[in-house]
């Protein structure tokens, strides 16, 4: 482990782990990293060109391993900031044609890729599977990502549980999970009635029941970390969320990504044992502790 405020980089072990960071999570941007010590993709950047580069040499790693990005769907805090990336680093999108239609973007023809699901796409080691989800939106996906024999999967923006999901959550080492709204606060909140029936009617978002459900009844036995993801701000609390999933943790570790900073950089191995963690530089600890105090509030 490096110690908490090293500025030394994160030195990525040459063995078969995958390396595993969400740069941002919530409904102000989205971006997960997931690679090995020769190449990774991102899932989604809906934040900017700036913060992705900045939050990556933060943790240590370069944007050069990073080879595409893989989109899930166009709402503006998946995207935000794809174009700019992609035609600064020459990065390959790959994303489904009603996707690109309704996202409105404007990516480099010569950069588009389309992808079929349960068709892996092979970048370097790394292979990336889509799969359909259900979400409000054109064409939404679910991703997982192996190398060798691992797998780690990008599930978020969901407005139900389903078998697919279900059965892919079940081969995982690591996953990125939705868990979006606490019932309670959504109900007694100050949302529109039509903004709290789009969350939590069957096409929205996953609350923090049906995530836990999902993780108690279908994690596998080889599950080492859990990354709650995309939090809402108003209708959640990370603290909240934390001490409902630590009590069924049985050896997973669990992290809450924030909606503000990126989390530190997970080693999965595969193995029950963690085997190394890329600390956060000392300030950047104090802002997601912050915010944790904040939003328990």
């Amino acid at each position: 482990m490096i110690p908490v405020g090293s500025a030394l980089p994160f030195v990525l072990s040459p063995s078969m782990s995958l390396f595993i960071t969400s740069l941002n999570s919530g409904s102000n941007g989205n971006c997960y990293y997931i690679g090995n010590e020769n190449e990774a993709v991102l899932v989604d950047v809906g934040i900017s060109c700036r913060e992705v580069e900045k939050r990556l040499k933060d943790l240590g790693l370069s944007m050069q391993k990073v080879k595409a990005v893989f989109v899930s769907h166009e709402h503006s805090d998946h995207i935000r900031g794809l174009g700019m990336l992609s035609n600064k680093y020459g990065l390959p999108v790959y994303i489904t044609a009603p996707t690109l239609r309704n996202g409105r973007l404007y990516l480099n023809k010569e950069l588009i890729r389309d992808f079929t699901t349960m068709a892996p796409v092979q970048v370097g080691d790394l292979l990336i599977t889509a799969f359909p989800k259900i979400h409000d939106a054109a064409d939404p996906y679910s991703f997982t990502v192996s190398y060798k024999r691992l797998k780690v999967g990008v599930f978020t923006d969901i407005g139900a549980p389903c078998d697919q999901l279900a059965r892919h959550f079940s081969q995982c080492h690591a996953v990125f999970l939705e868990s979006n709204y606490d019932t309670t606060m959504l109900d007694k909140g100050n949302y529109p009635y039509y903004l709290k029936s789009r969350i939590r009617g069957g096409q929205g978002h996953l609350s923090n029941d049906q995530a836990l459900e999902l993780f108690r009844s279908h994690r596998s036995p080889s599950l080492t970390h859990l990354l709650l993801s995309h939090l809402s701000k108003n209708n959640n609390c990370p603290k909240l969320v934390e001490e409902l999933f630590a009590a069924h943790a049985e050896g997973v570790q669990i992290v809450i990504a924030s909606r503000y900073a990126a989390t530190p950089v997970y080693e999965i191995t595969g193995s029950n044992v963690v085997v190394s963690k890329m600390q956060l530089p000392v300030d950047k600890q104090q802002a997601q502790l912050s915010f944790f105090k904040n939003t328990s509030q």
